[in-house]
Parts: structure tokens; C-alpha cells; sequence
């Protein structure tokens, strides 16, 4: 038994070795190789960067049923095109208008909002989600402020 066993382990190693003598480089598709030497260096580049002139903004107090308007400048401190795929208030009161052509690297864009204060008497605190490309993907920033009755 023990016999046989050793020839059919010397027959398999036999098989395994006379069958691996083709060449393994000349299998590689060169086309394949430029495509990933090119997604290797985009990846390489690395992501956009997020960066806000102030990621609060203060409206102070407004009589209820006031709209408060602002902005957010957003800039892209990365090496490729920044992309905001969406932007979310916490609050049907708060709209984002945020720009949907890509940023360039280096250059700046608005996002704007407006609050609707009708309705929200007393401290406000909303925040905007911004979904990028960014390395972070979800940016936050909020707005802020207080809302007073008509007297």
C-alpha cells in the first residue's frame, strides 16, 4: 500500500512540474497592464479636499416667519475635481443650494441657503450634509440662531 502511494506521489509531482514549464509572462495581456498603470496613477492622485470659510453660521435673531439667507464658500484643496452628488438640511425649513458643476483643484464655489423661521420660535440649530467625493464623503456644516415671537 504504502508502495503505491509512493508512486502515485512521485507519478503527481512529475505531472506538476513538466506541466508548469510555459513561461507565465508571456500569458499577460499588455493592454491590461497599460489599463492598470493608468487607474493606479488616477487613484494615486489621491481625493478632493473639503475646505469651508467657517462650517457655522450665526443668523442672530429673527422675528418668527423671517427667511435668513446665507452662504458657505466652499473650496477644493485637493488635486482632483470635487463633485457634491447632494445636499441635506436636517429640516424642511432649511434649503441648500449647492453648485453641481465639478470644483476644480484650487478654485472656490457657493453653497447658499435659506431658513424659514415660521414656526420655530426659540434657539435654532440645522445642519446641511453635504455628500462628495471627498476622502471624508459626508461634510457637515450648520447653521444657527434665534427665532423670536412678533410683538
Amino acid at each position: 500500500m504504502m508502495k503505491n502511494f509512493k508512486i502515485l506521489f512521485v507519478l503527481m509531482l512529475s505531472l506538476a512540474f513538466f506541466s508548469c514549464k510555459e513561461n507565465a509572462t508571456s500569458k499577460i495581456n499588455t493592454s491590461n497592464l497599460e489599463s492598470a498603470k493608468e487607474r493606479d496613477a488616477a487613484i494615486n492622485l489621491g481625493s478632493a479636499i473639503v475646505e469651508f470659510d467657517k462650517t457655522e453660521y450665526d443668523f442672530g435673531e429673527l422675528i418668527e416667519g423671517e427667511i435668513a439667507e446665507g452662504t458657505f464658500k466652499i473650496t477644493n484643496k485637493g488635486k482632483v475635481d470635487l463633485i457634491i452628488t447632494n445636499a441635506k438640511a436636517t429640516c424642511g425649513c432649511t434649503v441648500p443650494e449647492w453648485p453641481k458643476e465639478a470644483i476644480k483643484p484650487g478654485e472656490s464655489a457657493p453653497l447658499k441657503f435659506t431658513f424659514n423661521s415660521r414656526g420655530r420660535v426659540g434657539k435654532q440649530s440645522k445642519t446641511i450634509t453635504l455628500q462628495t467625493n471627498s476622502e471624508k464623503v459626508n461634510e457637515t456644516i450648520r447653521i444657527k440662531g434665534t427665532v423670536v415671537k412678533k410683538s
